[in-house]
């Protein structure tokens, strides 16, 4: 039998560590991070228990790194969904949505990301997290931002502070709420995205 191609044995390694990351989400969503164990979830991506250190060097790491995929994933998701569209304010609507709308149907695995992020070793630099970066940067330079490298971050820091808004225990805000600030700041029309039901709450919001 002849050996595989590097590009066959590279598509493999992708796979594997995929399968990986999809497991870290379920797991986590389902048992909580203290209960789900590196065993576990290499047994549920169908994978041998030595490639979880070979890929990550730690659970934190891994959580992290499967987070990002799945927001990428959604917000991915989002931004093509039909009728697909170029414009800007809409695409930026659209991805306020996509986060938000991982917070409402996902709190557990993102109270827990976010608390990762908090902790010492901060913000980990993976490439999931590069591909979500790619699709917010393009997203504000869609929506026709002078100075992306100021405006991402500032679009990245708002998001993750509405999340950890909607997500507060025991003083959560309403994502609708949270939702009309961000789209007040944006000049963004309640209409564009994909608006929840009941129309914008009352409240005062700055010109």
């Amino acid at each position: 039998m002849s050996p595989r191609s590097a590009s066959v044995n590279e598509e493999l390694r992708r796979r594997s560590r995929e399968r990986l990351l999809q497991a870290t989400v379920e797991l986590v969503a389902e048992r909580g991070y203290e209960a789900t164990k590196l065993g576990d979830i290499a047994d549920r991506a169908g994978a041998a228990r030595g490639l979880v250190s070979y890929y990550f060097p730690g659970k934190r790491q891994l959580l992290q790194s499967a987070v990002h995929r799945l927001m990428h994933l959604t917000l991915e998701e989002a931004l093509e969904r039909e009728p697909r569209t170029d414009d800007g304010r809409e695409r930026l609507a659209r991805a306020v949505d996509a986060i938000l709308g991982l917070a409402r149907d996902q709190p557990r695995l993102m109270r827990t990301h976010m608390a990762g992020i908090l902790q010492a070793e901060g913000f980990i630099q993976c490439p999931e997290q590069q591909r979500l970066a790619q699709l917010l940067r393009d997203t504000v330079t869609r929506y026709g931002s002078a100075d992306v490298d100021t405006d991402y971050p500032m679009l990245r820091a708002l998001l993750m502070g509405a999340v950890v808004a909607v997500l507060l225990p025991g003083a959560p805000m309403p994502a609708s709420r949270l939702r009309a600030e961000l789209f007040q700041r944006y000049g963004l029309e309640w209409e564009r995205g994909f608006p929840p039901d009941g129309g914008p709450p009352g409240g005062t919001f700055p010109p």
